[in-house]
């Protein structure tokens, strides 16, 4: 069970790209649960994520004795879920906020940097995906804010008028 939650479903097994791939499936329950529970649900079950997934990347840590390893992809679940939670109600926020949740993970510029490095075992883990996704949203809706003032944002369709 352990594997399978840190994993996410085992999407973090794949050989190239683990953190991105586990990425993309996450946006799959994303979708549902801002279509049909609302963005307020996916803040919250961001933050029921991270907290939940300290302890169960600490005993794996312990056990294992591999900090951050690749495979564990349950921190970029949750960090694109708060991305997504403050600015992804549109298809164009959704897919941007994807996008720029993974260039803050992988590039891990200025705090979020830090943290990875400096912060370990669970917290660590969880605590700059957290760091990216909430650069992601806030950044998400910023440039949407701009394209929306000077009217650029033609692809602006909600996510619950799908379907």
């Amino acid at each position: 069970m352990q594997k399978l939650f840190l994993t996410f479903f085992y999407s973090g097994c794949v050989s190239k790209a683990p953190g991105t791939f586990g990425t993309l499936v996450a946006l799959i329950p994303a979708f549902f649960i801002i279509k049909y529970l609302g963005i307020q649900t996916l803040f919250l079950l961001s933050f029921l994520i991270f907290i939940a997934s300290i302890s169960v990347i600490n005993e794996y840590e312990k056990a294992s004795g591999i900090h951050d390893d690749k495979h564990i992809v349950i921190d970029e679940v949750a960090g694109v879920f708060l991305a997504l939670a403050i600015f992804g109600e549109s298809v164009f926020a959704f897919v941007l906020s994807f996008v720029l949740f993974r260039f803050f993970d992988i590039t891990k510029p200025s705090i979020i940097g830090k943290v990875d490095k400096k912060v370990k075992g669970g917290l660590g883990v969880m605590l700059d995906d957290m760091l990216a996704g909430l650069f992601a949203g806030l950044l998400s809706a910023v440039i949407c804010g701009i394209l929306l003032k000077f009217d650029l944002l033609f692809w602006d369709i909600k996510i619950q008028d799908l379907f």
